[in-house]
């Protein structure tokens, strides 16, 4: 069992969450007793936030980006100066419950273990956010928005298998998370990251783990977003998860998949969609970039055998068989 934590948090502009969310970080490091640190590595803020930690909390480390950069290179950062092999990345709107780390350092007395998050609910109710990942697909896409528990919760004691695990409270080897690379920083500024770095974890043969006993509050955005920057957030979404198959989807399956990806462009652009189209071009223009990190992650497997994404998913699902599930 690994004997020390380091709890790395991405901050852009988060000075409104840190009253409520650092107390509950720190509470949290007390109750599990163990050696620890935290990291938070402010992403170019505006406002007040790097003034704030250093008149408030002068114990967590802080490091600052020169430039607004995303979440990838934010979170590589703060992971790569992390003292610990045990390394909590966590979102600055995320609190933790006391126990949060009560189950989760035993996960790595596993040697193939990756990765584990916990269950995320509300900020202000019980209401489940997050569980499980579900493996799912639509003909050759991959979908990446189910989740999924076990009716009955003796059923969960050891964990379960997850097909990624949340950038939002990902509790990982930071051991494995270099070997991996790291998150891809082509997925700049946000969204997928996440799921493509686990994929990469399952293919080489570790494990992403869910623990429904690891319970932290997630506060949903009540700001309302502009339209142009709506926009933007589906041109990005879209595009990210279209990188991850690119990079991660080989033979026959990619080419089927981009035999379903074309129509599928050209319908919802017709239907006024116009960021599938944008997402589309920028997709396409970062070609270069997209077989660069496919070959970066064959390079590292090595002669080793990787597994493909419905080997990953026969995995996730065999484990639960015969069990009933709930899928939401």
């Amino acid at each position: 069992m690994q004997n020390a934590i380091s709890v790395v948090i991405p901050n852009y502009n988060g000075v409104h969450l840190f009253p409520e969310t650092l107390p509950t970080v720190i509470r949290a490091l007390a109750v599990c007793g163990l050696p620890s640190e935290i990291i938070i590595v402010d992403d170019h803020s505006t406002d007040g936030s790097i003034s704030f930690l250093q008149n408030n909390y002068p114990d967590i480390r802080l490091i600052q980006n020169a430039r607004n950069s995303g979440f990838s290179l934010t979170a590589n950062r703060g992971v790569h100066a992390a003292s610990h092999d045990l390394v909590l990345l966590l979102n600055s709107d995320v609190k933790l419950e006391p126990d949060y780390f009560q189950n989760l350092p035993a996960y790595f007395d596993r040697e193939d273990t990756f990765a584990v998050m916990g269950r995320i609910i509300g900020w202000d109710d019980n209401k489940i956010q997050d569980g499980a990942k579900y493996p799912s697909f639509q003909n050759a896409k991959i979908k990446t928005s189910k989740n999924y528990l076990l009716e009955n919760e003796a059923d969960m004691k050891a964990g379960l298998f997850s097909m990624y695990v949340s950038g939002a409270n990902a509790f990982l080897s930071k051991e494995k998370f270099l070997r991996l690379g790291g998150f891809d920083e082509l997925f700049s500024p946000f969204y997928v990251e996440d799921f493509e770095l686990s994929l990469r974890a399952w293919r080489i043969g570790w494990k992403c783990y869910y623990e429904h006993n690891a319970v932290c509050r997630h506060r949903t955005s009540t700001s309302i977003c502009s339209k142009d920057k709506k926009y933007f957030i589906k041109l990005v979404s879209n595009r990210n998860k279209w990188f991850a198959h690119a990079i991660h989807l080989s033979g026959g399956k990619r080419f089927l998949w981009m035999l379903q990806l074309i129509p599928e462009v050209m319908l919802q652009t017709l239907l006024g969609k116009t960021y599938y189209l944008k997402a589309f071009i920028s997709f396409l223009k970062n070609g270069d970039n997209v077989r660069a990190s496919r070959n970066r992650f064959e390079r590292l497997s090595k002669d080793q055998k990787l597994l493909s994404i419905n080997e990953v998913a026969e995995t996730i699902l065999a484990a639960v068989k015969g069990k009933k599930l709930r899928v939401f």
